[in-house]
C-alpha cells in the first residue's frame, strides 16, 4: 500500500504555500516553527520531491509544489465537506444532499420546502448550485433539479414541468417606451441570459417580426439577476413564468403580450441509477413531482429511459 501523508502534513503544506512563510504558518496552525518545517520534510521525503525553496526570507513553492497544491486544495476542501455535512446531520442517515439550478432552487424549490420537511421533519436537505450536467460518481449528490432534455448519463430522469417564458419589465418601462406590440421591442434594450443567448432571436422569429440586432444588450448569469433588472426599469427580459411568480403577482413585473412561448426543454428531478431505489430519494420525487402537478402538470410523473455510460 502506497505510504499517505497525514491530513495534518497537508494542512502544514497548504498553509505555507498561501502564506510563502513558516512562521506565519505556524501562528495559523498553533504550531512550533520546528513542527511546521518538520512537516513539510515529511512530505518532501515521502515524494522524494522539494516542494519549497528558500529565498531569503521566503518559501517559493516549486512548479512539483504547485502542481501537489492544486490536488491537495481539492482533497482538504472534499474533507471539510464531508465533516461539515455528517456534523450537520447530526450522525442521521437523513441527509439529502441535492443539486439545484441556482434561481429554480431560490424562486421555486425552497418556498415550497416547508412542505416537504412537514412530511419528514428528521430529514436534513443541503442545497448547492449546480447549472451544468456532471459526474454523480465523482460528485456527492443524491438528486438533482435539471433544464433540459432527459438524457444525463447514468442517471434516471423524472420530468418535473415544461417551460414557458414571456417578455416581462416594469410597469414605468412599458409606459415610457410605449410598448403595444411585439415590434416595438424591436427598438428598446433587450436583457440577455448568458445561457441562452439566442433566446430573444428566436422569439421574434415566432412572432414573426424582424429585428436585426437581436443579440444586442446586457447579458447576465443567472434569471434572479435579470428578474431584478427588469423590475428597476433596466430593459425587457424573457423569462420563465415559474420564477418570476412573486413579481407578476405583487405587479413589479408586467407580462407584455398575452400568449407565453413554451421553450423546448423541460425541468426534471434527476438521480443516479445506484440510488434510485433509496427510500429518502423515492420519497423527496414522490413529493417534488406531486408539486409540479399543481402547475398543471400530468397527473404521473414520467421517468424516462436510465441511460447507461
Amino acid at each position: 500500500m502506497t505510504a499517505l501523508p497525514s491530513v495534518a502534513c497537508l494542512q502544514s503544506f497548504e498553509s505555507v504555500a498561501r502564506h510563502a512563510s513558516v512562521s506565519r504558518a505556524s501562528v495559523e496552525l498553533n504550531l512550533t516553527q520546528s513542527a511546521v518545517s518538520r512537516q513539510i520534510h515529511q512530505i518532501e521525503e515521502l515524494l522524494d520531491v522539494a516542494l519549497f525553496e528558500r529565498v531569503r526570507q521566503r518559501m517559493v513553492i516549486t512548479d512539483a509544489g504547485k502542481l501537489y497544491l492544486k490536488d491537495i486544495n481539492r482533497v482538504l476542501a472534499d474533507l471539510k465537506g464531508s465533516t461539515s455535512r455528517v456534523m450537520a446531520c447530526g450522525g442521521s442517515a437523513n441527509l439529502l444532499n441535492l443539486a439545484v439550478l441556482p434561481t429554480f432552487g431560490t424562486r421555486w424549490l425552497v418556498p415550497r420546502l416547508s412542505s416537504f420537511l412537514r412530511l419528514y421533519p428528521d430529514v436534513t436537505v443541503n442545497f448547492s448550485a449546480r447549472s451544468a450536467q456532471f459526474d454523480f460518481e465523482l460528485e456527492p449528490f443524491d438528486a438533482a433539479i435539471h433544464y433540459g432534455s432527459p438524457n444525463w448519463p447514468g442517471a434516471s430522469a423524472y420530468h418535473l414541468m415544461d417551460e414557458e417564458t414571456v417578455p416581462v419589465c416594469s410597469p414605468n418601462f412599458e409606459a415610457a417606451q410605449r410598448i403595444r406590440k411585439p415590434a416595438d421591442l424591436s427598438r428598446t434594450v433587450l436583457l440577455h441570459q448568458s445561457t441562452r443567448t439566442e433566446a430573444w432571436a428566436e422569439w421574434f422569429t415566432m412572432m414573426g417580426v424582424d429585428n436585426s440586432h437581436p443579440l444586442r444588450g446586457p447579458r447576465f448569469e443567472q434569471f434572479g439577476m435579470i428578474a431584478q433588472a427588469a423590475v428597476h426599469g433596466l430593459g425587457v427580459a424573457l423569462l420563465p413564468k415559474i420564477l418570476i411568480e412573486d413579481e407578476l403577482a405583487n405587479g413589479k413585473l408586467s407580462p407584455l403580450f398575452a400568449q407565453p412561448v413554451r421553450s423546448a426543454n423541460s425541468y426534471y428531478a434527476v438521480v443516479p441509477e445506484s440510488k434510485t431505489s433509496a427510500p429518502l430519494i423515492g420519497a423527496f420525487i414522490q413529493w417534488i413531482t406531486h408539486e409540479a402537478k399543481a402547475l398543471d402538470q400530468p397527473v404521473i410523473p414520467k421517468i424516462h429511459k436510465r441511460f447507461k455510460k
